[in-house]
């Protein structure tokens, strides 16, 4: 009974077949694996180096290395040492017969066909004699396998993987910086000019501040610290309210926070009214910035 039914030679970058074995059984759940070796091509830059995804009857098994993929289907009472073992004599004698570079300018599916050949003397030989011819490259895989096991995968993973490979799950969760967001009000503008001038004053006054602190044996430097902490914040909520990050809020109001904190310390070289100043205008934002949604699709789209 054959112990390996398929073998694929697939290249990663945009998983363009390059060689394949040639089988001529019709078993339905092989024909399934097949197509399901078709899906797994289209997103193998998102997977682990190794990996297994199990059948009922048959199993598939995967390696990547230099850009390459191989992939077989065997029946599922074949050791996965052995299966590896297998990849790991497909990748040898692949890249022993092709150079890197004819695998990169590749441009139509299986270019290399009179790579079968190789293939199906290489399945003959593990079908007959169940393993390797040589029991230390066996042994050798055994313990990789149990330093660094193989990734177990289902098949909704790798589907899960298509997607994101394909820009779905990209745009799902980081739609906002795909989609446009609300033109900027008047309020908002007013907000970015006197964010930028809180800005403009932290960063004067921390680097007036740098000059005597060197002088007063760095006694003043966590006031410097202060001054120049506010200033990054500042910017960082110019940013936010121009784009639209992940985690707005919990952003917002940190860096609302952190210009409180900042503002606290230094009361003493500011007066109340400065202090009250800067903490109003880091609110302002705040409020303007949570405020500006994401433009909805339909409004987004030409007629």
């Amino acid at each position: 009974m054959a112990l390996i039914l398929f073998a694929f030679v697939v290249r990663v970058r945009d998983g363009l077949p390059l060689s394949a074995s040639t089988d001529f059984q019709h078993n339905r759940e092989l024909q399934e694996r097949k197509q399901q070796l078709r899906t797994l091509s289209k997103s193998l830059n998102l997977l682990p180096e190794r990996g297994t995804i199990k059948g009922n009857e048959l199993h598939i098994y995967f390696l990547l290395s230099e850009g390459v993929a191989y992939l077989t289907v065997c029946v599922c009472s074949l050791p996965a040492a052995v299966a590896f073992c297998f990849l790991e004599d497909l990748r040898w004698e692949f890249t022993a017969s092709f150079e890197n570079s004819a695998v990169a300018l590749a441009t139509r599916p299986y270019p290399f066909l009179e790579f079968d050949s190789v293939i199906q003397k290489l399945q003959k030989h593990y079908n007959q004699s169940g393993g390797p011819s040589l029991g230390v490259t066996l042994a050798e895989v055994q313990e990789e396998l149990r330093v660094s096991p193989p990734q177990l995968l289902t098949m909704e993973d790798v589907q899960l993987s298509n997607g994101a490979a394909n820009g779905h799950i990209e745009q799902a969760a980081a739609s906002g910086q795909n989609q446009r967001l609300e033109p900027v009000s008047a309020p908002g503008i007013l907000s970015l000019v006197l964010n930028i001038m809180c800005a403009a004053l932290n960063l004067i006054r921390g680097v007036h501040l740098i000059e005597n602190t060197f002088q007063d044996d760095y006694e003043g430097i966590w006031n410097v610290v202060a001054f120049l902490l506010a200033f990054v914040c500042c910017v960082c909520q110019c940013h936010l309210y121009l784009f639209h990050p992940s985690l707005k809020k919990f952003k917002c109001f940190t860096l609302l926070t952190l210009i409180i904190l900042c503002n606290l310390f230094l009361f003493g070289l500011r007066n109340v009214w400065q202090l009250a100043f800067h903490v109003s205008v880091a609110a302002l934002s705040t409020l303007l910035c949570l405020n500006r949604k994401l433009l909805d699709r339909g409004s987004d789209c030409g007629v």
